[in-house]
């Protein structure tokens, strides 16, 4: 687990890698387009989040705990995800297609980030939100030959996967915070919530799930072992719940 000056530190780092070559031009087809270009307009759109609520939450936690240096390491992560809403909102300009301005889905997730001052809750959605990324990036690339967009769902690709640690980690010291009972209540709450949101990502986006190969079930039998990845490092340090995994 790394202190959050160690986070600061790696997202400095990865900050400076270039890993999409610009100088490619768009080779996309227009049936390709019409499978992807709603969903990559989404989500261009959910990358985009100032972060604003998302810090006021940190900062009032961070000085709860006498971590300050959380406050900035969220930051950098916000600001990553930025990058990437840039990356492609540079690729929808560079195609010719509009960037939009608000999604159902993404006003929704919005308004349950904007009305909950909870850390907890906070970073599970995240949490969820960027397991979701991990398949819908990959379906991305799987739906395209175009090199650039490749190139750019993997770079976000490669982000994610410490994104989801540093979420992780934080939502581990939440729950190995709480009683027996609260952590008992706790995973109760994070299947529901993982699963229904999940459910949402698939039905805002499974045509392009499936154009990435994936069925309902797979797409969920993925989230299934992202869950249960989760929950094991979320539980490493807690006695009680150290091998109990929910098997749903």
């Amino acid at each position: 687990m790394k202190t959050s000056n160690q986070w600061i530190l790696y997202f400095e780092e990865n900050a400076k890698q270039r890993r999409i070559d610009w100088s490619l031009n768009p080779d996309i087809s227009e049936q390709e387009i019409s499978t992807i270009l709603h969903s990559l307009q989404a989500w261009q759109l959910g990358e985009t989040s100032d972060g604003r609520h998302l810090l006021q939450a940190v900062t009032r936690y961070a000085k709860q705990i006498n971590d300050l240096a959380y406050i900035e390491a969220t930051a950098l992560f916000i600001k990553e995800e930025q990058k990437h809403g840039n990356n492609l909102g540079t690729y929808l300009d560079r195609i010719g297609k509009p960037r939009i301005k608000a999604d159902l889905g993404d006003t929704l997730f919005r308004k349950v980030r904007y009305f909950n001052a909870n850390m907890e809750i906070w970073t599970l959605t995240v949490t969820v939100v960027e397991s979701t990324a991990q398949i819908f990036y990959q379906s991305m690339k799987d739906a395209t030959r175009c090199k650039l967009l490749k190139q750019i769902c993997t770079d976000i690709l490669i982000d994610e996967a410490p994104h989801i640690a540093f979420q992780t980690e934080r939502l581990s010291i939440i729950f190995n915070s709480k009683t027996a009972l609260g952590k008992t209540i706790a995973l109760k709450v994070y299947y529901v919530f993982f699963f229904s949101t999940a459910l949402v990502v698939w039905m805002a986006h499974r045509k392009l799930f499936k154009a990435g190969g994936n069925t309902l079930g797979k797409f969920m039998l993925k989230m299934r072992y992202k869950y249960n990845r989760i929950i094991n490092r979320i539980t490493a340090n807690s006695a009680i719940f150290r091998n109990s995994v929910i098997a749903h």
